[in-house]
């Protein structure tokens, strides 16, 4: 019998191990560009991967997940984004505004003095050849569905290591109950990500967050989706911030990042902070 010349899993798998210096991270982690996120992940997500970032109503899921997009492009990570939430000129603005640091109102209103103008060209300079593939998601039922986006998804392979898709709750339905939607939707992401090898994240909104709870940080239930998010995600993030739900001084900007699943590592939380006026958050223990 000829001696077999494949490579098994196993095999692969010991390389890769060997090949990691101690305490780094792994070579197939995309990291997200927040380094306590990151340590906490074990490097950031893996191919495969299927994360989902939730939060309330206005508590910058679309900020945090383009941001994660241009730091992960800007690493030298092939980047897709898929949007039902915004238009290509108006997510390269907010791009333009995190990177530049520079209010959203005075970029939309032309009000830029010299040192702003300054900033701007220089982030614009650092963006032109390190900006992530955008493309909408139709919200119209006949030109797609959560089949549709999955094949999209699938259509990446090779090309995207990383694939953001905003949001869960912007993918057209119609066919199914919502929730029945929403959770196939999850269900064709995982599937998505592990057959073309991607790191799939996920924005959703938390249709079961309670306002009126004695704690309003975000749980695993609160993503309603009859379940799916909990039980078919690999890593499960959510934005809480305290100022939307508080009128105390002090609050603002204050973030908690919660990872509420980590299918490979523990649950915690990792502390950032929000600049509303740049919709740009920053690691507050390793900025």
């Amino acid at each position: 019998m000829p001696a077999r010349t494949d490579i098994s899993p196993l095999t692969l798998l010991l390389t890769r191990v060997d090949a990691v210096v101690d305490g780094a991270a792994p070579p197939d982690g995309i990291p997200t560009g927040y380094p306590s996120l990151d340590k906490l992940l074990g490097g950031g997500p893996r191919p495969g991967d299927l994360v989902v970032l939730g939060g309330d109503v206005g508590s910058g899921k679309s900020a945090l997940a383009l941001s994660i997009a241009l730091r992960a492009r800007a690493a030298g990570h092939e980047v897709e984004l898929l949007t039902s939430e915004s238009d290509i000129p108006r997510l390269l603005e907010r791009a333009l505004a995190m990177e530049g640091r520079a209010p959203i109102d005075n970029i939309r209103q032309g009000m830029l003095d010299e040192a702003m103008r300054a900033s701007l060209g220089a982030a614009a300079l650092r963006m032109r050849d390190a900006v992530p593939g955008i493309s909408r998601i139709s919200a119209a039922r006949e030109d797609g569905g959560p089949r549709d986006l999955a094949e999209r998804v699938l259509a990446l392979k090779g090309e995207g290591e990383l694939v953001i898709v905003d949001s869960l709750q912007g993918v057209p339905t119609g066919a199914l109950p919502q929730d029945e939607e929403l959770a196939q939707t999850v269900r064709l992401l995982k599937s998505a990500a592990l057959d073309a090898r991607l790191v799939v994240v996920l924005t959703a909104q938390l249709p079961a967050l309670t306002r009126t709870h004695p704690d309003n940080r975000p749980r695993l239930d609160d993503f309603g989706a009859l379940g799916a998010v909990k039980q078919h995600a690999d890593i499960v993030l959510a934005i809480y911030r305290e100022e939307l739900y508080s009128t105390a001084p002090g609050q603002e900007g204050a973030t908690d990042l919660l990872v509420l699943k980590n299918r490979n590592g523990p649950t915690a939380y990792v502390d950032l902070y929000f600049y509303k006026q740049w919709l740009r958050f920053e690691d507050m223990v390793e900025p």
